[in-house]
């Protein structure tokens, strides 16, 4: 045979891997409104840069209800390619291939991606839509799940993991989920769950309960964004991708700013914190006033987003109200160790007045969660920058990144008062019998919270204790953070001998 026969051969192969689906389950994918599996690959990378890798791959399975197998790539594409200019390795399962399911050598390709995405220490991105475990394949196809949920493991830290949930996520695959970094999902199509509603005891439980997408955006937290438009979901991981180095040993992005490093907003000046929060302050004084909010319906007590100030990306943290809830804390929490684990400087502006205690958040573990919370500001090496904005109360202030646990520099407003509680309330424990004995209650209580704000709460006071930095005017927020910011770029901490932490 010639050699123009022999490439004639491989077009004919490659086109059969392509093109060779069933049709009725095509049909049916396109109904849904969905891409195909590798219409998502072409969308994410940049254009003509997806090299496929184990195309020729193909199911051990022979045979199901009784028919040949037609699993072209085993219903997963797999390669790599470039989101603007960087190297990204990539996965899409194919729901018109035996549903996407999951089995021996389906799972063997990604996990070779992510062995070459661990040596080139490069990003992996995975499109998932299964209907889950290949039945067929028995024992093999949970060796598969195992081999997958082992390697992301070990990827965990190293390289950022990115799961796009398109469809069906059934059964152990929403493992994945739950081991990526950050999990985007379609609001039309997607759904995750470990066990089918119908299987739960509760009997009112349906997929839009317990499956659907508002549940995991809101609820779970397991999914941190959503839209309903499967190329704009890919668009927002691209943007997302611009915020993240491609790995634990590069440093934060870094891009030209084209915004004035010492502007100033006059308007921080008479912010009214009555009628604007936090998120309206993060806007002032990031780049071009742009950030990519994370997880915006869950824990919302609390702002997490990515940012760029002097065109370095910067990992943001706010408070939106002055309670903080169990979602809002543990949102906080796994923010923090991705921006520590990636290289991330840390932003944070606080006003906080108390955690958020009820009978049902002690029963759920709202002390332990905040116990990490506190690791994780403590244990965090990247710099870290505090802006103090007005309340900033007992423990809550504490674990708000605050210069007790290792905050590199706190900066306050004068709006800002810090103590154990607001000046009332500790006046009326202090001096309860005095107040109760005197004839003018009113104004011994105003004189006695003038004395403890004066000596205590105070932020000058507080200045004067060491544990602010400086006193900063609020329409200069900005520029300081960013100066503080490049004081700390050759941050250096030791290591300590230890295996790994406990908390």
């Amino acid at each position: 045979m010639s050699t123009l026969q022999k490439l004639s051969e491989l077009e004919a192969h490659k086109s059969a891997i392509q093109n060779g689906y069933d049709e009725a389950a095509k049909k049916a994918v396109l109904d849904k409104g969905k891409l195909t599996a590798r219409d998502r690959i072409t969308h994410l990378l940049d254009e003509n840069s997806f090299v496929e890798i184990g195309a020729f791959i193909t199911s051990k399975t022979t045979a199901c209800k009784g028919e040949k197998v037609q699993a072209p790539a085993d219903g997963v594409v797999c390669g790599y390619g470039t989101i603007e200019g960087n190297l990204v390795y990539v996965y899409s399962q194919d729901p018109a291939v035996l549903g996407g399911s999951i089995g021996e050598m389906h799972a063997k390709k990604i996990v070779k991606t992510y062995d070459d995405a661990i040596k080139m220490g490069a990003p992996v991105v995975g499109f998932i839509d299964t209907v889950g475990l290949r039945l067929e394949e028995s024992i093999e196809a949970l060796n598969g799940y195992g081999m997958i949920f082992g390697k992301m493991s070990e990827a965990s830290g190293l390289i950022p993991q990115i799961s796009v949930v398109c469809g069906d996520c059934a059964g152990g695959v929403s493992f994945i989920t739950g081991l990526s970094d950050f999990t985007f999902i379609s609001t039309k199509n997607g759904q995750m769950y470990l066990n089918s509603p119908n299987t739960l005891e509760d009997k009112k439980a349906s997929f839009d309960t317990v499956a659907a997408s508002n549940v995991h955006l809101s609820q779970s937290g397991l999914a941190h964004f959503g839209q309903a438009d499967e190329q704009v979901l890919i668009e927002e991981v691209r943007n997302l991708m611009s915020y993240l180095p491609a790995n634990s040993d590069d440093e934060a992005p870094c891009y030209q700013c084209v915004d004035d490093l010492n502007r100033v907003d006059e308007a921080l000046n008479q912010f009214d914190f009555e009628v604007a929060n936090a998120k309206d302050i993060v806007t002032s004084i990031v780049d071009d006033c742009t950030y990519v909010e994370v997880s915006k319906e869950y824990g919302a007590k609390a702002l997490t987003a990515f940012a760029r100030m002097n065109g370095v990306t910067v990992g943001m943290i706010a408070n939106t109200e002055k309670t903080v809830d169990l979602q809002a804390i543990e949102k906080i929490t796994q923010f923090v160790n991705f921006c520590d684990a990636f290289n991330i400087p840390l932003v944070t502006l606080s006003q906080i007045e108390r955690i958020e205690s009820t009978v049902e958040t002690e029963k759920s573990g709202i002390i332990k969660a905040a116990s990490k919370l506190a690791f994780a500001f403590a244990n965090a090496t990247v710099p870290k920058v505090n802006v103090i904005l007005k309340e900033a109360y007992g423990m809550a202030y504490t674990l708000m990144n605050s210069k007790h646990l290792g905050a590199d520099y706190v900066y306050a407003w004068p709006t800002a008062e810090v103590s154990t509680m607001n000046s009332e309330s500790a006046v009326k424990i202090m001096y309860g019998e005095e107040l109760e004995q005197a004839t003018d209650k009113v104004a011994v209580m105003n004189e006695k919270i003038a004395e403890f704000e004066a000596t205590h709460s105070s932020v000058y006071a507080v200045a004067a204790h060491g544990y602010i930095d400086d006193i900063i005017e609020p329409a200069a927020t900005r520029k300081r953070v960013i100066a503080a910011l490049e004081v700390l770029y050759t941050k250096q901490v030791a290591s300590t001998l230890k295996k790994h932490p406990t908390v």
